[in-house]
């Protein structure tokens, strides 16, 4: 078996070395002294479409986090460098791609393993993984040990490191069989799992906790080994100096915080919401959302509020219900206050228009509260954290962030002084003094997994109006 391994591995090797050299981008090397900055310099990045790498968003824009990551660290390189992506097909042609010389980078979502370690360079690693065992918690066959594997329906994509973990441990389990399977992604084969149609799949971690929102039947069974490290790959041949550049960059970003803020971005949202949850929603939308689509849109096209959001907010304040109450009188599909209402020209709380239509201008003029230096989504949770709990404690939680030397522009980092507002050692020390602030975290991170599911499955709606830009809108390209 061992032989059989390394047998593969050469010849895995040496046809990506035989396919090099193919059609080669123009080498990047250091800026010499008095170099023109008005010159364009492009560095094309290597990738693959997926949720963890580069897809295009409900707007219509690319989005990803290596996306995001990649365009913050050529903006960096100085004025002149472009990002270009090549997005191949799947993961198995991320590599070859790199050796051919088609990119000098490639950031896609790759673990560091044995295999890729001897083909490329990787950078510092930015993130940390753990491959788990995926089943469906319907049919009760939870896998507690790796002889459970054996004789069960896997299947993982080709060319990932789940393949290469599976090919390790089957070195002491003969028995153990699965598919590799060349053009399927990890996200359908949990939906394939989730149908029945397979017994288990492995993904890693951050990528689980995203799709369970999308598969509320779908649980984790063992984990697979040792936990990975994600990194850029990089040619080994080839002038060094943007590898060096990337290993200072994500020291940089480790260290002031701004990958924590970019994580937080397309991860911070993932685990809020349980199985039952996930299953309610998707069960209203279904049967209850179809009621209200058109005042949704309506509201858009006035507002330019993605009709998603508006939903997401609805759906967390009344469950979709326009006869909604509370104990004290918030009313309606938005769950508006009397005051509120009436400062908006609502005359009734509980027609469904007036409701939806209120709240989206609500939560317009709460975001022109939020300064304009406060970047898209975190000028929109921040908006959403003041519908649900003032404005004026939001603006001590930025005051708080300050303090403790956090960045008062993020909300990945608002979202953990909110939580201190309850505590006497800081709200005695802030302008507007106790509040929940708790209440608002899962408040605004609830709309945020409840909006992802809703861009899955809903079509976004294209304005015929001219209106305010749609919250949420990630970096343009």
């Amino acid at each position: 078996m061992k032989l059989c391994l390394v047998r593969i591995h050469l010849i895995l090797l040496v046809t990506l070395l035989l396919a090099a050299c193919e059609n080669p981008v123009k080498p990047l090397s250091e800026p010499k002294q008095g170099e023109q900055s008005k010159d364009t310099k492009e560095v094309t990045v290597v990738t693959h479409n997926g949720p963890n790498t580069v897809f295009v968003d409900g707007n219509g824009k690319l989005a990803g986090l290596e996306h995001d990551l990649a365009n913050l660290f050529v903006k960096e390189l100085g004025d002149g460098y472009t990002v270009k992506f090549l997005v191949v097909d799947n993961i198995t042609k991320v590599i070859p791609a790199l050796l051919k010389g088609k990119a000098h980078l490639a950031a896609a979502d790759l673990t560091i393993t044995r295999t890729r370690q001897h083909l490329v360079r990787f950078s510092v690693p930015y993130q940390s993984v753990q491959q788990q065992v995926v089943y469906n918690i319907e049919q009760e066959n939870k896998p507690e040990k790796l002889q459970g594997l054996i004789g069960k329906r896997i299947a993982v994509p080709a060319g990932t490191s789940y393949a290469e973990r599976l090919r390790e441990i089957s070195r002491n389990e003969p028995l153990l069989g699965w598919q590799e399977l060349n053009n399927a992604g990890t996200d359908e084969l949990l939906e394939q799992v989730a149908e029945g149609l397979l017994d288990y799949t492995i993904v890693d971690d951050h990528l689980l906790a995203l799709l369970q929102n999308y598969y509320p039947n779908l649980g984790t069974g063992l984990a697979l080994g040792e936990p990975e490290k994600i990194a850029w790959a990089f040619p080994k041949t080839g002038d060094p100096w943007l590898y060096n550049k990337a290993n200072e960059f994500f020291a940089r970003i480790q260290k002031d915080g701004t990958l924590r803020n970019l994580v937080d971005r397309y991860y911070g949202h993932s685990e809020r919401l349980d199985a039952l949850d996930v299953t309610t929603f998707l069960q209203r939308l279904r049967s209850v959302l179809p009621q209200y689509i058109s005042l949704f849109k309506q509201a858009q096209e006035i507002t330019g509020l993605d009709w998603r959001l508006l939903a997401a907010i609805s759906y967390r304040e009344s469950h979709w219900d326009r006869f909604s109450t509370s104990p004290t009188n918030v009313r309606g599909m938005m769950m508006l206050t009397e005051a509120t209402a009436d400062s908006l020209g609502v005359t009734d709380r509980l027609d469904a228009a007036q409701s939806i239509m209120g709240g989206a201008r609500y939560v317009i003029k709460l975001r022109g509260t939020v300064p304009e230096r406060v970047q898209e989504p975190d000028r929109t949770w921040m908006a959403l954290a003041a519908y649900n709990i003032g404005y004026a404690h939001v603006e001590d939680a930025r005051v708080l962030a300050q303090r403790l030397n956090l960045n008062p522009d993020s909300w990945a980092d608002i979202k953990k002084t909110l939580p201190l507002l309850n505590k006497a050692e800081y709200y005695t020390k802030v302008k507007y003094g106790y509040a929940n602030g708790g209440a608002p975290v899962i408040f605004v991170e609830s709309i945020r997994t409840y909006y992802k599911i809703l861009e899955k499955f809903e079509s976004r709606h294209r304005r015929t109006l001219p209106s305010l830009n749609i919250a949420g809108a990630r970096a343009k390209n």
